[in-house]
């Protein structure tokens, strides 16, 4: 990791690692890690895109729209295009996380530049915890534990449970022994980007497809098979894979036990035709006179 030029001097103990840009060969997509030392800071600056994160470790504070937050692991959110802010951490240990930038930063062209530095943005001495019931944290979201307990969801809340109310906010789409949890979207006001969890069960497989948009994955738990363009690889916690566009992709959980990874998506997927899954069109084949 190390302090990207634009930050240089506007910036105490900040670091950051691309994963995924232009000389990786996307091109709607920036995704990295990030890290802030303790007591260091990233003065406040604007983007010309999109940037969606997702907290790893540590309890760093975001200063956004007069009110500073203070973040936890499995907590994330959207910071949108054109909107003031600035990172500090207050803690004892190190702050990480992962950053979805869309559309994708100039890395190999530094003019024009889309990246702004504003005057200092004056965090607040009293930060305010994530509370995604209140309306002022739309831009917000947090993944706790057992939501994507297929069995927890069929039983619903307990009454007077301090929890979001039913809706698309805590809904989890399953099937075939995948599940996935939508974490940054349009019902956080992302236009240009997604970024979800995804969980998979024993023995469960997405068969070869492809996408009109890119993909990346941050491996978090578990082992899974990935193959992409007929090559083979085998993911682990850590580790970064990504598909372009029209790219033909599986996974396949081998194992006894979880996986489970941080996706992203660039540019939003459309509102139909998002997967061309390979076996359905080889159906189509089979059912078409030969001449």
């Amino acid at each position: 990791m190390s302090t990207p030029d634009a930050y240089r001097g506007r910036s105490l103990g900040f670091r950051r690692q691309s994963l995924i840009d232009g000389p990786a060969g996307s091109v709607h997509m920036g995704f990295g890690a990030c890290e802030i030392s303790p007591e260091g800071h990233l003065g406040g600056h604007v983007h010309s895109h999109e940037e969606a994160f997702y907290v790893l470790e540590g309890t760093p504070q975001l200063a956004m729209g007069g009110e500073t937050f203070e973040l936890a692991p499995q907590q994330c959110g959207l910071i949108p295009l054109g909107v003031p802010h600035a990172w500090r951490n207050r803690g004892a240990r190190a702050c990480r996380w992962l950053d979805m930038l869309a559309p994708r930063p100039r890395d190999e062209h530094k003019e024009p530049p889309d990246t702004f530095f504003t005057r200092e943005i004056a965090f607040g001495d009293r930060p305010r915890t994530l509370d995604i019931r209140d309306p002022r944290c739309r831009h917000f979201f947090r993944l706790d534990e057992g939501q994507m307990d297929v069995d927890r969801l069929k039983r619903g809340s307990a009454v007077g449970e301090p929890t979001v109310s039913a809706s698309m906010a805590t809904a989890l789409l399953a099937y075939s022994g995948i599940a996935v949890k939508m974490l940054v979207d349009q019902r956080l006001e992302a236009n240009l980007l997604t970024m979800f969890m995804v969980e998979y069960q024993a023995g469960g497989v997405a068969h070869p497809h492809d996408h009109p948009f890119e993909e990346a994955y941050f491996m978090l738990e578990g082992e899974v098979e990935a193959v992409a363009d007929g090559r083979s690889y085998v993911l682990r916690p850590g580790d970064v894979f990504w598909t372009g566009v029209g790219s033909v992709h599986a996974f396949y959980n081998r194992t006894d036990a979880r996986v489970r990874w941080l996706e992203t998506q660039a540019p939003q997927p459309p509102r139909q035709h998002s997967y061309r899954f390979n076996r359905d069109w080889d159906y189509l084949g089979q059912l078409l006179p030969v001449d």
